[in-house]
């Protein structure tokens, strides 16, 4: 039987539906401007041309630390037997950031501009979170 997920998921919305169903088939997308090629994660419009046309491209899932903290203080039950855990920003190759999480086992520590690459967390039937683990 599986062990069912408690801690809080993300809400899928009609803006960021590509990213999540992306996810769960363990490809990471992004959207990219139409127009000028830019990459952003998601939003209404370009963050460099301001057009609103764009399309879903999938991302190579590589990239670096570029900050991090460790959180040692719960501030949500779920995330309690957790602690201490790392919230990072990634910057990946083609220029988004994202929030996630880092995997490192025993102690390797993490470090700024660490190379890092997407690995896949299928907490639901539905819903299936990018981390990242060092190369």
């Amino acid at each position: 039987m599986a062990v069912e997920y408690t801690k809080p998921l993300p809400e899928i919305t009609d803006e960021n539906r590509e990213f999540w169903a992306g996810c769960q088939r363990h490809e990471l997308l992004f959207q990219q401007g139409a127009d000028c090629g830019h990459y952003r994660h998601t939003g209404p419009a370009c963050t460099e041309c301001w057009s609103a046309d764009s399309k879903w491209t999938p991302a190579s899932g590589k990239g670096v630390v570029y900050s991090w903290i460790e959180v040692h203080q719960r501030y949500n039950r779920a995330f309690e037997e957790d602690l201490p855990y790392n919230v990072a920003i990634i910057e990946l190759e083609e220029g988004p950031r994202v929030t996630a999480s880092v995997t490192v086992s025993g102690d390797q520590d993490i470090q700024a501009s660490m190379p890092v690459e997407v690995v896949w967390d299928d907490v639901t039937d539905e819903v299936t979170l990018p981390r990242f683990a060092p190369v």
